[in-house]
Order: C-alpha cells, then sequence, then structure tokens
C-alpha cells in the first residue's frame, strides 16, 4: 500500500510539475483559450454556473464542465493566465493516472509506468496539458470510460458459464463507466460517447452476447442522461433551447459536415484529400513515440495472422479493444470536415498502452535502454521549450502587451473599444482592470465613440488610427505594439488610445 501511494503520488506531482511549467510566461493564445478563461470569469462575476457568457454574450460552444474547473482554480491562484491553464495539467496528470493503473493491472507495474510516460511525453499532449481548453478533461474521461468498459468485459469473461456476479462486484466499473461517459459528455459533447462503440464492437467481435446484460445499457444510459440532465435541463430552460440548437446543431453536426474557421476542407475534393489527415499528423501528435509506430503495425499483423482474428480469441483481446477503440476516433475525426491535429487527442492512452504493452514485452534488443533514453531527451527538450521559448514569443503577443503598456493608466470604470481587431485576447486581458465590456465598432464610428462623455480607449490598427485620429488631443495616451495574429496568421500593428477622466 505504501509503495502505491508513493507511486501515485510521484506521478501526479510530477506530471502537474511538468504540465505547468511555462505556462504563466505564455500569454493566452487566440481564440480558444481567452474564451475559455474570460468565460470562467464571468461565471464567477455573474454567479451564474449554468449558463457560459463571453464579453457579455451567450457562450453556447461548449458545455461548463471546463469552465467549473477553471472558476475552482481561480478561487485558489486568482484570475490570470497560469490559474486558467491549471486545470488542464490536473487533467493530463489525472489520465495518466489512469494509464498506469490500468497497465499495471493488464501488464504489470513497468508496463503501466510505460504507457503513462509515453502519453505525458507524447508532442500533442505537451501542447494540450498547458491550454486552456476542454481537452484534457475529455481524454481523461474518455480514457476512464475505456478502461472501466474493459474491466466490465474482463468480468464477464471469468465468469463464463456461471450465473454471473452479484450487482456488488461490479457495480463499480458499471457506475465509472456510465459516469465518465457522463462528465465526458459535460467536457465536451456527445464526442465523449466513443466508449459505447468501443465497446459495442467489441461484443460483436467477441461474440459475447452475455456482456449485453453486463453493461446493462439501458439502466447505464438512463444514468447518463439524468447526470447530464441535472446541467442541460435549466440550461435549456434559461437558454430556450439554444444550448441544443448551438451546441449540438452547430457545433457537432455543423462541424461535421461544414468547416469552421477555416479548419478543414470547403470542396468535396479536398475532403477526399484530406481524408488521410490524422494518419499522417499522427507522426507528429504522437512525437517521438510516432517513430515506434510502424514497428507496432507490423508486430499487431503477425499477431492477427497467429488468431487475433478469430472471434472469441482471448490471448490478446485487449490488442483488439484498444485499436477498436483508437480506430473508432480516428475514423469519426476523419470523416468530420472540420479538422485539427488534436482532434484525435483521447485515442492516445489507448495507443500508448498498446505500444507500452508490446514494446516492453518484445524480445528486442536495448528495448529498455532505448526507451529511457527517448524519454530523457524528450522530457529536457520540452522543459527546456517550456521555459525557455515562452518569454522569447510573449512579446509578439500585441493584446497582451498593449495591456503591459497601459495597464497602469486603466480605471474600472472605463470603456473601451476595438476596429478591425477584436480577438478574445483583448477581452481577457483588458477586463482583468476594466469592468464594462468590449465594444465591437467600424473606422467610422471610432471618432464618436471616443468622443463619448466618460473615460475611454480604443484598440485599432495603426494605419487607421492615424486616418481616423490625425490629431489626438494632448490629454490622451497613446500605446503602440506590433506583433502577430496567431488567429489569422498574419503580422498586426496595434495602436491604443485612451481618454482619461
Amino acid at each position: 500500500m505504501k509503495s502505491a501511494i508513493r507511486n501515485y503520488s510521484l506521478l501526479f506531482a510530477g506530471c502537474v510539475l511538468f504540465h505547468v511549467l511555462g505556462t504563466w510566461t505564455l500569454p493566452l493564445i487566440d481564440r480558444d483559450e481567452p474564451r475559455f478563461a474570460e468565460a470562467s470569469r464571468e461565471m464567477i462575476e455573474r454567479a451564474d454556473y449554468i449558463v457560459p457568457y463571453f464579453n457579455n454574450q451567450l457562450r453556447l460552444d461548449k458545455p461548463p464542465l471546463a469552465y467549473w474547473t477553471q472558476v475552482a482554480s481561480y478561487r485558489i491562484f486568482d484570475e490570470n493566465d497560469f490559474a486558467a491553464r491549471f486545470p488542464s495539467a490536473v487533467a493530463a496528470a489525472l489520465t495518466a493516472l489512469v494509464i498506469f493503473t490500468w497497465g499495471s493491472r493488464l501488464s504489470g507495474e513497468k508496463v503501466g509506468w510505460w504507457a503513462a510516460i509515453i502519453f505525458t511525453l507524447s508532442l500533442q499532449t505537451f501542447v494540450h496539458a498547458k491550454a486552456a481548453v476542454a481537452d484534457m478533461w475529455l481524454v481523461l474521461f474518455v480514457t476512464l470510460a475505456h478502461w472501466k468498459g474493459w474491466e466490465l468485459i474482463q468480468h464477464s469473461s471469468r465468469n463464463q458459464g456461471a450465473a454471473g456476479p452479484s450487482w456488488a462486484i461490479w457495480k463499480s466499473p458499471f457506475l465509472i463507466f456510465y459516469l465518465a461517459l457522463a462528465l465526458g459528455f459535460l467536457a465536451k459533447g456527445p464526442i465523449a460517447w466513443t466508449p459505447l462503440l468501443t465497446v459495442a464492437v467489441m461484443i460483436i467481435w467477441s461474440r459475447d452476447w452475455q456482456l449485453v446484460r453486463r453493461f446493462r445499457f439501458l439502466p447505464g444510459i438512463l444514468l447518463t442522461l439524468g447526470v447530464v440532465a441535472l446541467w442541460g435541463i435549466p440550461a435549456l430552460i434559461r437558454t430556450d433551447g439554444q444550448f441544443f440548437s448551438v451546441g449540438i446543431g452547430r457545433h457537432v453536426i455543423g462541424r461535421s459536415f461544414a468547416t469552421m474557421e477555416g479548419h478543414g476542407a470547403n470542396s468535396i475534393g479536398m475532403y477526399l484529400l484530406l481524408l488521410p489527415f490524422y494518419f499522417v499528423t499522427v507522426f507528429v501528435s504522437f512525437f517521438p513515440w510516432s517513430i515506434k509506430l510502424p514497428w507496432l503495425v507490423r508486430t499487431l499483423w503477425r499477431e492477427k495472422k497467429t488468431g487475433l482474428d478469430v472471434p472469441g480469441y482471448n490471448g490478446n483481446k485487449i490488442d483488439v479493444y484498444f485499436v477498436i477503440g483508437f480506430a473508432i476516433i480516428f475514423i469519426i475525426f476523419t470523416l468530420v470536415s472540420t479538422k485539427l491535429p488534436h482532434y484525435t487527442l483521447p485515442a492516445f492512452p489507448l495507443l500508448a498502452l498498446l505500444l507500452a504493452r508490446h514494446w516492453q514485452e518484445a524480445a528486442l534488443p536495448n528495448r529498455r535502454f532505448l526507451f529511457k533514453t527517448i524519454a530523457i531527451i524528450t522530457a529536457c527538450a520540452w522543459i527546456v521549450i517550456a521555459l525557455v521559448v515562452p518569454p522569447m514569443v510573449a512579446r509578439f503577443f500585441p493584446a497582451y502587451q498593449l495591456f503591459q503598456q497601459s495597464r497602469a493608466e486603466l480605471r474600472p470604470n472605463m470603456q473601451f473599444a476595438s476596429v478591425e481587431f477584436e480577438e478574445p485576447s483583448l477581452v481577457w486581458y483588458f477586463r482583468s482592470r476594466v469592468t464594462g465590456f468590449l465594444m465591437p465598432v467600424n473606422k467610422h464610428r471610432a471618432a464618436e465613440f471616443m468622443n463619448m462623455p466618460g473615460p475611454r480607449f480604443i484598440v485599432l490598427p495603426m494605419p487607421v488610427a492615424g486616418m481616423v485620429f490625425p490629431n489626438v488631443p494632448q490629454n490622451w495616451k497613446s500605446f503602440t505594439v506590433s506583433g502577430f495574429n496567431v488567429a489569422k496568421g498574419k503580422r498586426v500593428d496595434l495602436t491604443l488610445l485612451l481618454k482619461p477622466e
């Protein structure tokens, strides 16, 4: 017991520390990070934890779990970039614990360690465990559901021909499986229910129809829906059904058939060309471990020839389970029109476990030396990047730099507006000092806004500022920055004009 507590404590603390490195020096990256961070702050301001708002407008893109975790983080660390990102680091560390426990029970503690390290040091994990978004919470609950789904399958295999174990024996995997599905939905929507597909395909493959009784799908799904409804019903009532029409209609169904924010293909030809997108980008997203993927594929192919494809074959059933879960996630996102490399991140824990199991058990020369070498070099490289790169690139974030230059002049009662630059980072940084909300205006109304009574400021491109305000009053303050608009992928030169009281 002492050894187990030590291992869990070391792994969790080590992962959290590894993932938070550098999160306090890198400004939030437009557009998703500031949207999540600001929506969580507005939850606190409104004392409304059901319906999220961003810049005083309904934000219906995502369910609330990520916001709730950021609210908790703000209570501890105050409202800042580090606090907005901290929950993702915790979620990634908890995922590593789930992987470690699952791997240890499958093939021994060493496989558990290897799998947890593989997942933690993968490039996509390194990036998103430091991001103020919902993805790592989705990964955690999808992994937890896959694990408990496997335990239910194993319980059935161990009790073939028997009357079956009592409710007390298997209630924990049952409850955790369906609760994980519910929490995953609250993190990022219906994609969290892919473990249900994994289990369904596994039942069909194994022809073990006793599993249908074991999973008790009807009461289990009702449990999942009941937990989701605790938030969903009040949210639907409060928004007159918009949470469903926008959150599901636009951001799930719409994202499947059309590209959003330019991420994907706008034509049938490009859609077909991008079908292998994730099977190519996995070699970058899963780096450095992707160097072993060709070997893993060959190993699994050899196993297939020795009986892996025979229904009812139990020798490598876990491999089948991993492959099915991995393939379902990849196929779903392959068919979806909107594409981003991190969408397949929920499959990485399964891939890490599959690779660790075969790599550790393979009779390969120097396999342990190679693993340790890759792990140490990668960890050192990620640590250096996390500590060195953020301070170097922070000066290229225009909203952050404008805020740093002007913060001493900002007052809570100021109104603020922007012209041709409406990135969420403006809202996140300036609302930390100003109680009002960002008002987007066109260049023809910029002078009208600044001539209104009361203290205020406006952010606009430098050429527009020179054209609209050729003669700036002497009592106004002016700040200028040059940077890079990450969301649009182009350079931007901004001016902030401030009219004091």
